[in-house]
């Protein structure tokens, strides 16, 4: 009597939410949200849930479009000014960073945000993956910002926030600030911290009875603005990732089935730096031009 061989039943593939992360169209959570908005097919028919296994992303179409090929993880410094706001798409029809950003580039998302009047440094990349592996909390990432504000400040004032504190039922971590100049009830601060809670910095100063009236990130973790112009665009050179990233940004290739050739002389396998000095980029590319803004019909 001959033995059947065991067959493999397990489902084969990856979620549809995190091929489409990982082909750089959005996030997860809104790769979640855009597949019950039935804007997501697997051969031809419309999914209504996330967690749809597919071996083939050429089987999935967003919008129409099949999924774009793989491609290497990137990342890119922008300077974003006030007055646009971080989201692909704005029920008020406000202008958003990404009508602001250069046609080569392709379709990128941010990491972390930016209100709509603040300014300064914003991270952008074409993989979802790198994009949620930089955002983890667990990275500890400093964030440092230039802040204007208006009201009655001391360096006494300022460290009552040095561990933290509580506004309107909401906890904030440690915040370091001191103060840069000062002219009579004006001040730049020098803020640093290592969360991102929505208009933390704000709703901190608030509590001080200090009114916030400019914001400019100057560094996120080992990126930092540098002497970029407002709204230029600067591509971080792959070997600079593999440096200040080291086994985040393998992983994230590894994942897309890209292999890091770190055998190439000069490129060491680096550790994870997770508050690595900020590092300013080399200018070895001139920056991408940036287009204008389209006009709302």
């Amino acid at each position: 009597m001959t033995e059947t061989p065991p067959t493999d039943d397990k489902p084969k593939g990856d979620r549809v939410a995190k091929l489409m992360a990982r082909a750089g169209l959005c996030s997860r959570r809104d790769a979640e949200r855009w597949i019950l908005e039935q804007r997501v097919e697997v051969d031809g028919v419309v999914i209504d849930t996330p967690a749809t296994l597919v071996d083939d992303p050429t089987r999935v179409k967003v919008d129409g479009k099949t999924l774009p090929a793989q491609v290497e993880p990137k990342l890119w410094l922008y300077h974003k000014p006030a007055g646009l706001v971080t989201t692909h798409r704005d029920e008020d029809e406000r202008p958003t960073v990404f009508d602001n950003l250069p046609e080569a580039l392709g379709r990128v998302i941010s990491i972390g945000r930016l209100d709509m009047n603040s300014e300064g440094l914003l991270l952008l990349t074409n993989d979802g993956g790198l994009s949620r592996e930089l955002e983890l909390p667990s990275n500890g990432w400093l964030r440092t910002y230039r802040v204007r504000v208006f009201g009655f400040v001391t360096q006494d004032i300022l460290d009552t926030i040095k561990d933290g504190c509580t506004v309107e039922g909401i906890h904030y971590g440690p915040v370091e600030a001191r103060i840069e100049k000062k002219t009579g009830r004006n001040a730049w601060l020098i803020v640093s911290l290592t969360e991102g809670k929505n208009r933390e910095i704000r709703q901190v100063m608030r509590h001080l009875d200090l009114h916030v009236n400019r914001l400019i990130r100057k560094s996120f973790g080992p990126f930092r603005l540098g002497d970029l112009n407002r709204e230029e665009v600067m591509e971080v050179p792959r070997r600079q990732l593999i440096e200040q990233l080291g086994g985040k940004y393998e992983r994230v290739a590894e994942d897309k089935g890209i292999n890091i050739n770190k055998s190439q002389k000069g490129w060491a396998k680096a550790k994870e730096k997770p508050n690595a000095k900020p590092r300013k980029p080399r200018k070895s590319k001139k920056p991408i031009p940036t287009r204008k803004p389209r006009k709302k019909r």
